[in-house]
């Protein structure tokens, strides 16, 4: 009798064991090693910009007398769009006119006594620089007349309104009153900003895509034309003070380095200013190993997946890896087209209420 119950007790025990295996086999997820067509991408936020463009602005201070041009008018170069109150420099030009017919006089006749011996050479010289001196003045006071007439440097569109009549220009090489903007926008470029983790991996001449947000489910092209050598906040270097200070608030922070895009815009659809999110292409592979990047792990011996063997055992294989999409890395090396990989693992209801049954029996059936 008391075998009979033994027995009884480790067949039921052993079907409880088979029956956890089955359910914890269920519950992994595989998936087959497969071939497909890769692409591998960079993400990049930028803004749009013409290629070419200028700010207008005075080499004289006086005010504006006239805006001939508007928001949105096409220009040539050449072409007057503005002019300044020249009345100042109109009087300045006669003085330095009346100047020089008065020092000519006088040079004229300087020159005669100097030839009869009548003057020294001192004099003859000193009404010759006063006679130049004049002429020089007036070549400046009819130059700085000139500036008056403000004229489109190059061929564009006049972009964002032009400063209204009256405003005070004020010339300067640090912050000088900017009379109004042209661009040139047959052109256009974008200026995205590139993670360093990323920056490796772009190159002059790749092809991107790109949308924004006016134009939903658009997608516009562009290629990359130029890859900037320093971040975006030049936190190298520590020469001043103040570049000092950006490196060190910048060291916590993520670095970015500016990567320049020439934009496909048959349409002239696009605008200064736009926010563009780029998808800049790295790399491509046609019929590649690939595997989700989800089943990939790593330990301190490099990259391996959970392969499912076909009776059901599973073993860690490392394996080489080529490039990444967003979903799928590419195996170079490790496994075979048709494998199968874990993907993931997840307990069963049943099986978790298996499991507090056992700890409730106080574990398996006597033997």
């Amino acid at each position: 009798m008391v075998l009979l119950l033994a027995g009884g007790g480790y067949y039921a025990y052993s079907n409880y064991q088979q029956k956890q295996a089955a359910e914890q086999a269920a519950a992994v997820k595989t998936v087959q090693v497969s071939r497909m067509n890769i692409k591998s991408t960079v993400s990049a936020t930028g803004t749009i910009r013409p290629v070419d463009s200028v700010e207008v602005s005075s080499k004289i201070t006086a005010r504006i007398k006239s805006i001939l041009v508007k928001e949105n008018d096409t220009v040539t170069a050449g072409q007057t769009v503005a002019t300044l109150d020249g009345k100042d420099f109109e009087a300045k030009r006669d003085q330095a006119q009346f100047k020089v017919t008065s020092t000519r006089a006088k040079y004229n006749r300087s020159q005669y006594l100097h030839s009869i011996g009548a003057e020294t050479d001192a004099d003859l010289e000193d009404a010759t620089l006063n006679y130049d001196t004049a002429v020089s003045e007036l070549s400046e006071a009819e130059s700085d007349l000139e500036e008056t007439v403000i004229v489109a440097p190059m061929d564009g569109v006049v972009v964002g309104e032009p400063k209204t009549v009256g405003t005070m220009a004020v010339q300067g090489t640090d912050s000088p009153t900017v009379i109004m903007r042209i661009a040139d926008l047959s052109s256009k470029q974008i200026q995205a900003k590139v993670d360093e983790t990323d920056i490796g991996n772009v190159k002059v001449g790749q092809e991107a895509t790109f949308t924004v947000d006016s134009y939903t489910g658009k997608t516009f092209t562009a290629r990359v034309t130029k890859i900037s050598q320093t971040d975006t906040s030049n936190s190298w270097d520590t020469s001043s003070s103040s570049s000092s200070s950006s490196s060190s608030s910048s060291s916590a922070s993520v670095i970015y380095y500016y990567v320049t895009l020439d934009v496909d815009d048959p349409e002239g659809l696009l605008m200064p200013a736009m926010t563009a999110r780029v998808e800049i292409n790295t790399a491509n592979k046609d019929d590649a190993l690939v595997v989700p990047i989800s089943t990939l792990k790593t330990d301190s011996n490099g990259s391996y997946v959970i392969v499912k063997n076909p009776d059901g055992s599973q073993e860690n294989r490392y394996v080489e890896t080529g490039i990444y999409s967003d979903e799928y890395v590419e195996i170079e090396s490790g496994l075979a087209e048709g494998e199968e990989v874990v993907a993931n693992y997840t307990a069963t209801a049943s099986s978790s209420s298996d499991t507090s049954k056992k700890k409730d029996m106080g574990g398996p059936p006597p033997m």
